[in-house]
């Protein structure tokens, strides 16, 4: 039904009634706030094993490969979940897969907090399985988070937005790591998993609550819907997925015809690396910073959060910068590299730990690293730029696919280069030359920036 038969322009009402027009309402802000708060969540529960970690090895017994296969568990799972969770989210939409994945994702947290009353076997194999178990079910998460900012923001404001979702991976360390680390010093490693899942059970409802589609949203009005139409946001994109008449896609010809893109390859192989550098913080840095540096579980807890503020900072002041190049003339091609290149290539200054041993100077340096890897993250702004209409949850799932291929590759290297070396000097160099390869991919290989267009019948993409 056209808009003007449900929703009636805020023109009309002006023409009709001689008032003024209304006031755009902002509630594309309060759906970013959702994004951010859940985003936080679900990073907080993927890194919550980096805090119980050192405790969890020695309660049951297991080494640094050990430690870093279970690590990995997660990613294997969120990797292979990628792709499905994208298309669930294209054929059901996000409102309902959200809150299903926020759901599952904080009953397997809470349920890893009941293995110690197995033994200890049993208890490894557990985590191992519980650990797979969130990585499938947090599978939707951020697919969503790109569907849902292409469908609320206009592109001027893409990037802020995108940069505060993703924004949350520092977040997460600056509010939960202290506080899981409190937990695990207090009550034992068990109870961050209890807490953290109850948390993220009773948070789904919340979602269910205060998200609708831009048409639905009970507190939008049409000024609103019209900016962030006119501005290039897929308001339409669910009913137009949902029609009986709405094209059926081809799931293996769209990623055919997406990993015939030059750009998006490259788009690919630049956000490998990121998440390299990511996951590198979600999962060795607490315990580099125990067992290289020597610090106590508590402080190493505070310790990690300070270079997760600046991470923090840096996301939201990429996103702003990106934006602000944008509307001031710059294309979107380099409005969006600029912070990307400019920032991955300050994080290659984490290599510079392995030649100091002062815990100041190495918060430093992981200070700047962090500061640059969040100025750089603008990868699900782009993802928000290219994505086809027609399958804009499968873009973003097999973007994540790539990107957590990282995360299983991360913490088994980095967890065999502990071993063989009984130093994290080679861990640094391995995480500062994937800020590098990063860079080199963004700029040698992307190329221009344009939203891919599927074509039904041939194997190629057209650029808009």
């Amino acid at each position: 039904m056209p808009l003007s038969e449900t929703h009636p322009s805020s023109s009309s009402r002006t023409r009709h009634t001689g008032a003024p027009p209304p006031r755009r309402t902002r509630i594309r802000f309060l759906i970013v706030a959702l994004l951010f708060i859940v985003s936080t969540l679900n990073n907080a529960d993927r890194a919550i094993l980096s805090i119980t970690g050192t405790e969890i090895k020695a309660d049951l017994g297991i080494s640094a490969i050990t430690l870093g296969y279970l690590f990995s568990a997660f990613a294997w799972a969120y990797m292979l979940a990628q792709i499905p969770g994208g298309r669930l989210v294209d054929r059901f939409g996000a409102k309902r897969m959200y809150a299903i994945s926020i759901f599952v994702w904080s009953l397997f947290t809470l349920l890893q907090g009941f293995v110690p009353l197995l033994g200890l076997g049993a208890a490894v194999a557990a985590l191992f399985a519980l650990r797979i178990g969130v990585g499938i079910a947090e599978g939707p998460a951020y697919p969503t988070n790109g569907r849902v900012v292409a469908t609320w923001f206009p592109s001027s404001e893409r990037a802020t937005a995108s940069a505060i979702f993703n924004a949350s991976q520092y977040a997460a360390a600056v509010i939960f790591t202290p506080f899981m680390a409190w937990l695990t010093h207090a009550h034992g490693w068990h109870s961050a998993y209890l807490v953290m899942g109850a948390i993220g059970m009773a948070l789904s409802a919340g979602w269910l609550k205060f998200y609708d589609q831009p048409r639905k949203h009970r507190m939008a009005n049409d000024a609103e819907i019209e900016y962030i139409a006119e501005g290039g946001a897929l308001v339409d994109i669910e009913e137009a997925n949902s029609a009986p008449d709405a094209p059926k896609i081809n799931t293996w010809g769209a990623i055919r015809q997406l990993l015939g893109s030059r750009m998006m390859l490259g788009l690919y192989a630049g956000q490998f690396f990121i998440t390299t550098i990511v996951y590198f913080f979600l999962t060795w840095f607490p315990i580099y910073l125990i067992e290289e540096l020597g610090m106590p579980l508590l402080d190493a807890g505070l310790a990690a959060s300070i270079p997760a503020i600046f991470g923090f900072l840096g996301g939201i002041l990429g996103g702003v910068l990106s934006d602000r190049l944008l509307t001031r003339g710059v294309s979107l091609t380099w409005a969006r590299k600029i912070p990307i290149i400019a920032g991955l290539t300050l994080s290659t200054v984490i290599v510079l730990c392995n030649f100091t041993t002062s815990q100041t100077v190495v918060i430093l340096f992981m200070v700047l690293a962090f500061f640059g890897k969040g100025l750089g993250s603008l990868g699900w702004t782009i993802v928000s730029d290219t994505s086809p209409k027609e399958a804009a949850g499968l873009s973003g799932g097999l973007f994540n696919t790539f990107a957590n291929a990282a995360g299983i590759t991360t913490p088994i290297a980095i967890g065999y280069i502990v071993d063989a070396t009984g130093s994290y000097d080679g861990a640094l160099i391995f995480v500062g030359a994937s800020a590098a390869l990063a860079v080199c991919s963004f700029l040698f290989i992307m190329g221009r920036i344009s939203r891919v267009e599927l074509k039904p019948d041939r194997n190629d993409v057209r650029h808009a």
